[in-house]
């Protein structure tokens, strides 16, 4: 125990307590606020929160002496009931803080009150609710009262002693809420006995069920001076933690825990528990035992009354820790201390004699309950109330020395890996060095390791290289010690293992890379090596690993991961698919973000070697995936498929594979993406005759193609003829080529043969004559043999030349009948009505016209003068029409017109001028030039309505006022003037 500093420390509170009314019989304390009972009937009240003080007498209207037998005072502070006794009798009183006078409890009268017991859970300053009497006589009752009644709401009898009656000495009461309702604790202690009580519903409910059952209690006979028999909970935030009866055997104390309800074989109820009896003997030293007439409980001590001193004695080691001391007055000194009362809300402790009130103050009593747990190897008690890291460290050191004594190695690693300041990390480890303890070790660094902050970086990975060799070494031992360890899966090698694999990983971060495999590596754990890289994301190591192993399955799981670089499956490729094809290419298609074109050096590595005829090719299943699934369009990929295919031995899938149009139905890009120039060499080195063949045509190297295909199939060669659609001469001429061939190969000199060559002809769909293949035939052939195909020939002649005189014959109708209409076309006319009027001037066609004002000037239009008439029915005067028409066309075509128009007028008048009214050859001569140009002026004008045709149409997007009307527009526009320095003028009515 620290000696420096006491744990309690006594203070003089107030030396003439009773105020001369009498000596102080009994005290109770709570929240701060105490009363005294005097032998003279009075109540003394102090509050100290408040700093208030007030007596009540209780004796007023009693004959006699009174004398009060017993206070009680809720944890609040604000109810307190009283006893007083006189020769008249007993009777018991009930106040209120707020009251100045007490209330009679007449239902009690004659009933001495020894023990209260409040509802802490439930009483509030304005009603105790349920509270619990114990009497003299064995009784027990249960009362309530509202403050602002100024009265009892009820008093009930609830329970009495009739096995054993004796007083009931002290009460207390706890309660629980739980979903069936309010469950009831209730401990109540005789002289000799210790009584429990428990239930659900009302206390009354309670108390009635054991008058069918037997009541738990503890007897423990003796007697108690001035007979105190006492009982009192510790009270923690609202909530008992433990319980002391002070008995005649000894103080009889323990845990509560109100969790249960069955009872125990002691007779309490089992929420008492840790229970134990502390002999008053171990109080003496060994002298007759001396037994104290007062008790008190704090959290680890009992402070004793014994005679004018107070021991405190520590609850968990029994052993008395301080001895307190009074400063009495001189007459109150032969009469000793009268009693201890506790104020559980407070925290405080008091003593009283007959004049004085002392207070009992507690200065951190659990300061030093850690090395009273550790004296009795209560550890986890210890450790619970350690105050800092020294005093666990301490704790820890006498753990792991108890276990390290008796060879318990591993457990000594676990307890000195939690100690941090006390003994250095070198001396822990030279202990498990120096004893040869190379598991304990180990276990000591992995436990430190567990308690290193993270930022002890250093630290961290230096005792994790450690604890790794430990492991290899270990695991080497294991190898030595048992051969057969490494095929036992239950042996000890194979759970080192297990849990060295399970260290790696939680170090991986920690470990430096580069250390540990080397490490790993000079050990020759290969497994363990290739584990690690896999946790440091070395994949290419791990890879590499299962490759030499032939695992190319588990090779390939590691490839596929997220987190592999790509590049690794193409570094990888070659190797894995000579390993196993199978596996790699299907690894391979189910890999996204695969480059196909990356992969051809291993696929032509697996190309190069043989392979069954009925075994299939991996290479060219992946690369069909590429083309048909992915849509793969790299011309190495398609050149690569291309190269298989024609080494095979059936050039079906070559063909297909040709005729197949990978780029059909993009708007740009070639049809295929393989190099033609390569396929064809390709081809023609194979002896694919018919690939090549679809190369050429392909190429547009039709000649070519069909050159090849006759020396292959003289069908395919047709096929290929007829392929050219577009170039007639070409397909003649390839049509031929197959004609000489058919003919050279038949030996056109046989009659036999020479029918099958004039048959083929009919294969052309008269593309070929007769004439155009008999230079093919030798000289020597017999006429005979192609008199029906040179009939059949001139036959077609004939028609051609009968076909050419009927076009002739309808040319020439049609020539006629083009005249005939052109000579009508002068000779057509119109009617109109006299009433017709001008489409432009609205003056009648027929009448003296006026003046059409135009933009560009103004026309005149005189009697009868020249207009037109269009088959719509629209009619114009000559002069309105090209008035309208310059006014409505472009630039242009208005200057067109205004100067066909000014070039007609000049030779009118030059015609006028020079024939003076008579026409001569000259004059008829230069009327030439004027119908032309009144010719053209008539196209320019007339060829088309001006309301009915484009003209109009045209019209519609022309805005209403033209940009060279734009000024004049302008000018129109009203402009503001600025007034601001004209005056105004006022105008007065």
């Amino acid at each position: 125990m620290d000696s420096g500093r006491q744990v309690f420390t006594v203070d003089l509170l107030e030396r003439y307590a009773a105020k001369g009314r009498g000596n102080i019989t009994c005290m109770a304390a709570g929240n701060d606020v105490i009363l005294l009972g005097t032998s003279k009937g009075w109540i003394i009240r102090h509050d100290f929160g408040v700093g208030d003080s007030f007596d009540i007498d209780l004796s007023v209207g009693r004959p006699g002496e009174q004398s009060i037998h017993r206070v009680f005072v809720d944890p609040g502070g604000s109810h307190c009931i009283a006893t007083i006794v006189g020769s008249g009798g007993a009777d018991t009183f009930y106040t209120h803080a707020k009251w100045t006078k007490p209330r009679l409890l007449t239902k009690l009268k004659g009933l001495v009150m020894n023990a209260v017991a409040w509802n802490r859970q439930q009483i509030t300053e304005a009603s105790t609710k349920e509270v619990i009497l114990g009497t003299d006589n064995s009784q027990l009752y249960e009362m309530a009262v509202d403050e602002k009644d100024k009265k009892e709401k009820y008093i009930k009898f609830l329970f009495e002693l009739l096995e054993l009656p004796e007083a009931f000495m002290s009460l207390q009461m706890e309660t629980a809420t739980i979903l069936s309702g309010t469950r009831y604790y209730v401990m109540a202690v005789t002289p000799t006995r210790l009584y429990s009580f428990t239930g659900i519903g009302s206390l009354e409910t309670v108390f009635a069920s054991y008058s069918e059952q037997t009541v738990h209690f503890m007897e423990l006979p003796g007697e108690i001076p001035n007979r105190q028999v006492e009982l009192h909970f510790y009270i923690k935030q609202r909530r008992a933690i433990h319980f002391a009866w002070l008995s005649g055997a000894g103080i009889y104390h323990g845990g509560l825990n109100f969790g249960a309800q069955h009872s125990s074989p002691d007779g309490d109820e089992n929420f008492v528990e840790n229970k134990a009896l502390l002999n008053y003997s171990t109080l003496s030293g060994g002298s007759e035992a001396v037994k104290p007439s007062s008790m008190a409980v704090s959290e680890f001590h009992f402070l004793l009354l014994i005679g004018n001193r107070v021991k405190v004695v520590n609850r968990i080691s029994e052993q008395t820790i301080e001895e307190l001391q009074f400063e009495q007055t001189p007459e109150a000194v032969s009469r000793g201390v009268t009693g201890l009362c506790s104020d559980a809300t407070a925290g405080l402790f008091y003593a009283y004699d007959q004049n004085s009130v002392f207070q009992v103050s507690v200065n951190d009593e659990g300061r030093d309950m850690w090395k009273v747990y550790l004296d009795m190897k209560e550890y986890a008690a210890a450790l619970a109330n350690c105050r800092d890291p020294l005093q666990r460290d301490q704790v820890y050191l006498v753990q792991a020395e108890a276990a390290f004594s008796a060879k318990d190695y591993l457990r000594a690693a676990s307890f000195y890996a939690k100690i941090n300041y006390i003994l250095s990390f070198e001396e822990i480890s030279l202990k498990f060095i120096t004893v040869n303890e190379q598991d304990a070790l180990r276990t000591f660094l992995l436990r430190k390791l567990d308690s290193l902050a993270v930022d002890d970086k250093c630290q961290v990975t230096m005792i994790s290289t450690w604890a790794t060799e430990l492991y290899l070494d270990k695991i080497n031992r294991l190898l030595l010690e048992d051969d057969t360890a490494v095929d036992n899966r239950n042996s000890d090698y194979h759970l080192i293992i297990k849990e060295f694999r399970a260290f790696l990983s939680d170090s991986k971060d920690v470990l430096d890379e580069a250390t540990t495999m080397r490490l790993l590596e000079s050990y020759g754990r290969v497994e363990e090596l290739v584990f690690f890289a896999s946790l440091k994301e070395q994949y290419e190591i791990v890879v590499h690993h299962y490759i030499q192993q032939g695992e190319a399955k588990k090779a390939l799981e590691v490839l596929q991961k997220p987190t592999v670089p790509i590049d690794l499956q193409y570094k990888f490729a070659p190797d894995l698919i000579m390993l196993d094809a199978y596996e790699a290419v299907e690894s391979w298609m189910t890999t996204n973000n695969l480059n196909p074109r990356k992969l051809i050096p291993a696929m032509m590595r697996y190309s190069s070697e043989p392979h069954a005829r009925n075994e299939t090719h991996e290479v060219i299943k992946y690369l069909e995936y590429c083309v048909h699934r992915l849509h793969n369009e790299d011309p190495g990929v398609h050149n690569l498929l291309l190269s298989l295919y024609a080494k095979q031995e059936d050039d079906g899938a070559l063909l297909r594979f040709l005729q197949f149009k990978f780029g059909k139905g993009r708007e740009i890009g070639p049809e295929f993406f393989y190099d033609p120039k390569y396929a064809l060499r390709l081809c023609l080195k194979e002896k694919r005759m018919r690939a090549c063949v679809h190369i050429y045509s392909m190429m547009s190297m039709h000649e070519e193609a069909v050159a090849l295909a006759l020396q292959v199939d003289p069908e395919l060669a047709m096929a290929e003829a007829d392929k050219v659609e577009d170039d007639e001469d070409l397909r003649k001429k390839l049509w031929l080529m197959v004609a000489k061939h058919v003919i050279e190969q038949e030996k056109g000199a046989k009659r036999e043969n020479i029918r099958k060559a004039i048959a083929f002809l009919k294969e052309t769909d008269g593309l070929l004559k007769i004439e155009d293949i008999l230079p093919f035939f030798p000289d020597f052939a017999l006429i005979d043999d192609f008199k029906e195909a040179i009939c059949s020939s001139l036959e077609d002649y004939n028609n051609q030349i009968e076909e050419l005189k009927q076009e002739m014959n309808d040319a020439t109708h049609g020539a006629d009948n083009i005249r005939n209409d052109i000579s009508a076309l002068a000779q057509r006319y119109a009617v109109i009505d006299r009433d017709e009027e001008c489409g432009v001037c609205r003056r009648k066609i027929l009448t003296v016209g006026r003046e059409y004002q135009l933009a560009r000037g103004y026309v005149s239009v005189g009697q009868m003068a020249p207009f037109y008439v269009f088959p719509c029915g629209h009619a114009f005067h000559a002069e309105c029409l090209i008035a309208h028409v310059t006014r409505s066309t472009n630039e242009a075509q208005a200057e067109y017109i205004l100067d066909l128009q000014k070039q007609l007028t000049l030779l009118d008048g030059e015609a006028r001028k020079d024939s003076n009214g008579s026409l001569t050859e000259e004059t008829i001569t230069s009327m030439a030039p004027v119908d032309k140009l009144r010719s053209q002026l008539d196209d320019a004008v007339a060829s088309e309505c001006p309301f009915c045709g484009d003209l109009m149409i045209r019209e519609i997007s022309l805005p209403f006022i033209l940009p060279v009307e734009q000024q004049q527009n302008t000018s129109w526009e009203i402009k503001s003037h600025n007034l601001g320095h004209q005056r105004s003028l006022g105008l007065s009515l």
